[in-house]
């Protein structure tokens, strides 16, 4: 154990009102693809780039290339909860985190175990008919080929903030609120390049603020404790 893991540990010892604020790197070591590193998503070859497809005016004037881009990269059923998250719903089950804010999608949090996640970018796992408000879950989506239909006849959209939509006010509140009243934030697995999500780390109040992620992060969070590893590797340690 490192000095710098070895204080995290000091740290997340005397915590009692934890927050975990993480991005797509928290996946990563569960085989989930994320988008800004090498071999990220952003740095592969299709006819269009990702943030084009993924935002909202595509889905609308193109839904089959969407689809066919959301089936083949944004979705990974068979991805399992890794030590990042294990550990996490450890500590809510100890009364020690209040909340987890995630930039991810894939649900790996809830199936580790934590209740309290805040889905900044919401879920694969609900999907909902725009015409009728019908619900789907993710083993109706991987069942289906081209743009997947309600038995109404409506397309059945992703519950997930496309490029050019809104954040949820809600989850908002909710992530703003619990990060406003931690005594420890650990930022992890994230770049801090997707906004307006990474502007609610400006909402911390307390003194200790460390950031884990495996390459550096350019912005200036002014944090206590930096860790350039993985997040799991880390978190496994302590």
């Amino acid at each position: 154990m490192t000095d710098a893991v070895r204080t995290l540990k000091e740290w997340t010892d005397a915590a009692r009102k934890i927050v975990f604020f993480g991005g797509a790197g928290v996946s990563t070591e569960s085989g989930i693809p994320d988008f800004r590193s090498t071999g990220g998503l952003y740095h592969q070859e299709w006819k269009y780039p990702p943030e084009t497809i993924l935002s909202h005016t595509f889905y609308k004037s193109n839904p089959e290339e969407f689809f066919r881009f959301y089936r083949a990269k944004m979705l990974c059923p068979g991805a399992k909860p890794n030590a990042a998250h294990k550990k996490l719903a450890e500590w809510e089950r100890e009364g020690k985190l209040l909340a987890v804010v995630t930039q991810n999608i894939d649900g790996l949090h809830q199936a580790a175990g934590s209740k309290q996640v805040y889905e900044l970018h919401g879920s694969v796992h609900r999907n909902y008919c725009e015409k009728c408000g019908k619900f789907y879950d993710l083993d109706h989506i991987l069942h289906t080929t081209g743009v997947p239909r309600c038995d109404c006849g409506g397309v059945i959209k992703p519950d997930v903030v496309l490029y050019e939509e809104a954040l949820n006010d809600r989850i908002i509140d909710g992530a703003v609120n619990a990060i406003a009243q931690a005594d420890l934030l650990i930022v992890g697995g994230t770049s801090l390049n997707v906004w307006p999500a990474a502007g609610l780390i400006n909402y911390f109040r307390g003194d200790r603020l460390a950031l884990i992620n495996k390459s550096p992060v350019a912005r200036d969070l002014a944090a206590g404790l930096v860790i350039t590893d993985p997040i799991g590797e880390v978190l496994s340690q302590l």
